[in-house]
């Protein structure tokens, strides 16, 4: 019994060390572009103007590191602590990828359906607690044919194969 125990145990360890590693693997091949906001820093509150409580416009953002080979950039903004798993604010896409700055509700370029059901952006609203919100941008090697109103898995399928590079900018914000 003993040895069974063992041999399952090394098997789940080697398993948890195997997974680990094409994580780490997968997360180290696609380089980091910068995203930054002169609203907020990384990990500090987001504004109340840019939530639910206040003007419920996006901030402003600034990208660089942008991969020479880019075509486009895709902003996604979402809440991984909602209580019924991520949800998304915000998707837009076809953003030129010399842009290094998208301005305080600046929404010129196509916007997907976020899961208040709405195209657009929609800040933060939690319904209770502080919530970490994730603006992530991406760097693409093509401009993706998409219809504004389309929804996140609709995107994330446009999306695979073609990122060159992405980057993070997290906020918080309590309800």
């Amino acid at each position: 019994m003993k040895k069974q125990t063992t041999i399952a145990l090394v098997s789940l360890l080697l398993a948890i060390t195997v997974y680990t590693g094409c994580v780490e693997e997968k997360q180290t091949n696609v380089p980091s572009m910068k995203l930054s906001s002169p609203a907020f820093k990384n990990g500090e509150n987001i504004p109340i103007k840019y939530t639910c409580d206040g003007e419920n416009i996006s901030p402003p953002l600034n990208f660089s590191n942008t991969p020479e080979k880019a075509k486009s950039l895709v902003i996604i903004m979402d809440d991984p602590d909602a209580p019924m798993g991520t949800f998304t604010h915000w998707m837009m896409w076809n953003i030129p990828a010399n842009t290094t700055r998208l301005l305080e509700g600046e929404n010129v370029y196509p916007q997907g359906t976020n899961d208040f059901g709405v195209t657009g952006y929609r800040g933060p609203c939690p319904p209770s607690g502080t919530h970490h919100y994730r603006f992530k941008v991406y760097a693409l090697d093509t401009f993706l044919n998409l219809k504004p109103g389309i929804h996140r898995e609709q995107l994330d399928n446009a999306m695979k194969g073609h990122v060159l590079a992405e980057g993070q900018l997290i906020g918080v914000y309590s309800g």
